[in-house]
Order: structure tokens, then sequence, then C-alpha cells
């Protein structure tokens, strides 16, 4: 099925984040494709018609990091604009993140993903997040168990 073009898209595309975290860890994958390739970022990507935002977290979760997550609270929504040399808008998204806990499985790179880890809170200065993110992982980390 169709979504329409992500690149220069005509209009905001639906997307989600697994804040997965355990203890003082969480879990952040490299992106594959971009537009964040080779960056790391929060798990997650474009919800599918039909699709509930926590059934496509649940989804998400499992395509990029191999791990089944419990869905928790809505952490944040925000939104991803990125613009061209032009200034024209290449990508956007509004993006809900989810805190997360596992289930089950075992931490592996899959789809978008070309390396997963349990990053310590701690270090997350040496994953060079964007602003936004950082943000969004302090907030759910400040959420508690």
């Amino acid at each position: 099925m169709d979504i329409g073009s992500r690149e220069y898209p005509a209009r905001p595309l639906v997307g989600v984040g697994a804040l997965i975290i355990q203890g003082s860890k969480i879990v952040l994958v490299r992106r594959s494709k971009p537009p964040s390739q080779g960056e790391w970022s929060i798990p997650g990507g474009l919800a599918r018609v039909g699709e509930t935002l926590t059934q496509a977290v649940i989804r998400e979760a499992l395509e990029e990091t191999g791990l089944i997550v419990r869905i928790g609270p809505l952490v944040d929504v925000v939104e991803r604009v990125i613009r061209d040399k032009n200034d024209r808008v290449q990508f956007h998204y509004v993006i809900a993140d989810y805190k997360c806990s596992v289930i089950s499985g075992a931490l592996v790179a899959g789809s978008d993903a070309s390396n997963a880890c349990w990053a310590q809170k701690d270090h997350l200065g040496d994953f060079k997040l964007p602003a936004i993110s950082l943000r969004v992982i302090d907030k759910a980390f400040q959420m508690g168990e």
C-alpha cells in the first residue's frame, strides 16, 4: 500500500518512537536510510493505515530491534521538519514517542537499522543525538518505572 512519498510529502507523515528503557539504559539504533542515515536515533518509523499508534510502536520495535515490547505511557509528540538547500520541506514527520519495556527477544539491528545497542543514560552524548531526542529521552527517564 502506497503512503505517498516520504521525501517532499504532500502532508506531514505520522510516526512513532519506542523509548525502550531498562534500568539506566535505553535502546538506540543507527539509521541505514535517509533522512538520518548513519545517525543514532530512537527506534521507530511510520504508522500504517489502519494501524493504531501502539500497534505501530510494537511492530517498529520488533522490526528494528528484535525486541517484543510492552507499551507504557505516551512521553511526547514531536515534529521533525527537514528542509533542503532551497528551503523546501524535504521531510516532515509528526512522531508520538512511547515509553516501552522489554517483554522478550534479543537486541539485534533489523530493517531500517544498521546497528542497535543498549546506551547508558550517562553516555548519551557519545551518540550525537539531536537535542529533541535527548529531551524526549530525558523526559522518559524522569517518568520512572
